[in-house]
This record gives structure tokens, sequence and C-alpha cells, in this order.
């Protein structure tokens, strides 16, 4: 709103400093103030309510270090989170950029999702929560949409080189990602399914968007399972979403994208808005997220933040990295699959399950073995800074 409100002042009044609600970067420092100073004030109040309506965190005992004393914490955090970023930007971004539209249809399902997820666990008294199908429903649901809308809106394209004359051509509607460390790094999805050779129909999306979908699932799932011990998702997150803000930010500018040979994505800048004000009410989140936690950030701030991180990869089409990039959100999914196979397995050959961890997700096979959650925490946080630094560095190790 302010974005236009200065743009109409700007035009009409010429007021001296109206222009800087035009520049991206002026936008993008305002909206990491905002969300910074909106979770830190307005986080306790929200943290207040949680515990006046006693939504607070029942606890099964696990037999972990510190645990008893997490009982009836605050949970459903993640309201501080969607609050803090999406007021900023509200008052920042352009509402007519196409991605701007996604990542705030997204930020609003994932959340309600979680809502309803924490609500049962706490006023329902049922821990399991939402039924795990009607998770995979709505994260599907979301996956079909915003596939669909990246496949067939005329907005979404990108800027191809030409061969002959290194410059760039109108802007065109492409199903390609980028390949990292690989030169001439992009794939289009449209060779998975080129044995149809009927030119005269697209039946790229039956691949394309089946993929969004699973993305989607998988990294919000991640997420969700990474949230379990103080400051733990909203940090590793943090460091994923500045990262694909970088390349949003590259991808979004013709000078850099050429200097670096990456792919030129029209009006994906204004992006860079969006991931700020996420950053800043992450960062904010962690006042009170972290050891010992005053909230926790329940499935409301799990699932909505993995699937933001999974839309701004597939939106700045570096779906590639995920694995890479979201590493800790791997390892943690990896370590309750093999738990749960090998469990299963060995039940079944020996007559009892036999376990490759002493608890899973990993962070809490990791207390078990004795350290403190917060050596755990900050081990994982430097693992995904490394991480990040690998993935910006494949912008140039081809």
């Amino acid at each position: 709103m302010l974005y236009y409100l200065f743009e109409f002042i700007e035009q009409n009044y010429q007021m001296p400093g109206a222009s800087l609600f035009s520049f991206l970067s002026f936008r993008s420092a305002l909206a990491i103030l905002f969300s910074l100073s909106i979770t830190a004030v307005y986080g306790k109040k929200i943290i207040s309510l949680l515990k006046f309506y006693q939504m607070g965190e029942r606890v099964r005992d696990l037999g972990l270090d510190g645990q008893k004393e997490k009982q009836g914490t605050p949970t459903m955090g993640g309201l501080i989170i969607i609050l803090g970023t999406l007021f900023p930007v509200l008052l920042l971004t352009k509402f007519d950029n196409i991605y701007i539209i996604l990542l705030i249809l997204t930020t609003l399902w994932m959340g309600f999702i979680g809502f309803v997820d924490d609500f049962i666990k706490v006023k329902k008294r049922d821990k399991s929560g939402l039924k795990g199908r009607f998770k995979l429903i709505g994260q599907i649901l979301l996956g079909i949409i915003v596939g669909t809308v990246m496949f067939f809106h005329p907005d979404i394209t990108i800027k191809e080189k030409s061969l002959e004359n290194n410059s760039y051509k109108t802007e065109i509607k492409s199903t390609k990602t980028t390949i990292p460390l690989f030169k001439n790094n992009e794939f289009d999805y449209n060779y998975l399914i080129a044995w149809t050779a009927k030119e005269s129909i697209n039946y790229t999306w039956l691949i394309f968007i089946p993929i969004v979908v699973f993305i989607i699932s998988a990294v919000s799932n991640g997420a969700n399972l990474t949230d379990g011990i103080d400051g733990l998702a909203a940090g590793v997150s943090s460091v994923c979403v500045l990262t694909l803000g970088i390349f949003a930010w590259i991808s979004g500018n013709i000078i850099f994208s050429d200097y670096l040979n990456v792919m030129y994505i029209p009006n994906v800048s204004e992006v860079v808005v969006f991931v700020s004000a996420f950053v800043g009410s992450l960062v904010g989140f962690l006042w009170y997220n972290s050891y010992p936690a005053q909230v926790f950030m329940g499935d409301t701030g799990s699932l909505t933040v993995g699937g933001i991180i999974a839309v701004l990869a597939l939106i700045v089409r570096k779906e590639l990295l995920i694995p890479l990039l979201c590493g800790v959100f791997l390892i943690e999914s990896l370590s309750v699959i093999i738990q749960v196979v090998w469990f299963k397995y060995t039940r079944k050959k020996f007559g009892f399950g036999r376990r490759v961890f002493l608890m899973a997700p990993i962070h809490h096979h990791f207390q078990k073995q004795g350290y403190h959650e917060s050596k755990i925490v900050v081990r994982f946080w430097i693992l995904s800074i490394i991480l990040a630094i690998i993935c910006l560095v494949t912008l140039k190790i081809r």
C-alpha cells in the first residue's frame, strides 16, 4: 500500500524522498525492520494471548533432559511469523506481482493447515492432531495451484540469451530450471515428456505439476520434523530463506544475472521484499524461541515456513538445489524414514524391532547421547550456513 501511495505522491506532487519507495533496496530494508519490530513488540502480546486461551504444548515423556519443563509452553507461535511477514509485505510490495500473490497464498494456506493441526492437538487433546491424509491433501491442493499458476500464467516468464549476438530475446514462457554445477546449466521439464511427439499439445504440465506437489509436500514436512528443539527450525530456515533471497535478487537483476550467466527472470526481484520481511520475522521469532523457549513454532509455523521455502525455490528456479540448501531438513526426514523402515523390517525378520538411532528425528538422537539442545541447535545452524555457502558457490563453479 505504501508503495502505491508514494508512487502517487511522487507522480503528482514531487515530494522529496517519495521516490525512495521505487528502490528495491529501500523497501527491503524497511521490510526487515518492520517485521523485526512487529515480532519483537507484538510477539510478547501474542504469547500472552496464547497463554490466556491455554494453547500450551502437551509434551509426551520421551525421556529427554529438560522435557518436563517445556510442559505448558504456548504453541502456535507460527502466528508471530505469519503476522510479522504479511504486514510488511502488504505495506511495501507490488500487489500485481504474481510471485508475491503466490507467496501470500502459500503463507495463508499452509498457516491455516498448521493452525487446525495445532488447535486439534491442544484443544481436543489429541496429540496426533490433524489426520495425516488431510494434511497431505492440503499440501497437494496447494501444489496443484502453485504448479498450475507457474505453468500457465502469462507473467511467469524468463529471458533467454541469443547465442548469435549475446543479447536477450523477448520474454518467453518456459519450464526450464537450473542444474547446479553444470555449464549452460538449464534443464527443461519438457524433455521428460518429449515422447509425446505432439508439438501442438504441451503435456509438460503432467510432469511439472506433480513435481511441484512433491517439492512443497517434502519441504514442508521436512521443516515440520526439524521443529523439535528450541530455535532449530527458525534458525535453519532463516539461512535457507536468506540464500534464496540472494538468488532472487541476482536472477531479477539483468546486470548481475548476465555477469554470472544465470537465468534472468523478469519481475522476480520483488520477491526480495517478501524474503526480507520473512527473514525479519524468523529472527524476531527467535527472540522468544531460543533456549529456553517462551513459545513454540508449532505446525502453524513449521508447515508455513517449509511451504514458503519450497515455493521460493520454485520461483527462482533453484528447486534442484533444495536437497543441498535444505540439507538439515533432508537429514531430519531421512533419519525418520530410516528408523521406521529398519524397525519394521527387523520386526518382521527377527520378531522384534531394532533401531538405527537412539531416537528419531536425529536431533533427539544427539540429545539421547547427552548433548545439550543449545549445542545441537548451534551446530545445525553452522551446518546450514556451510550448505548455503556451497549453494551460492554454484553460481560460479560449473
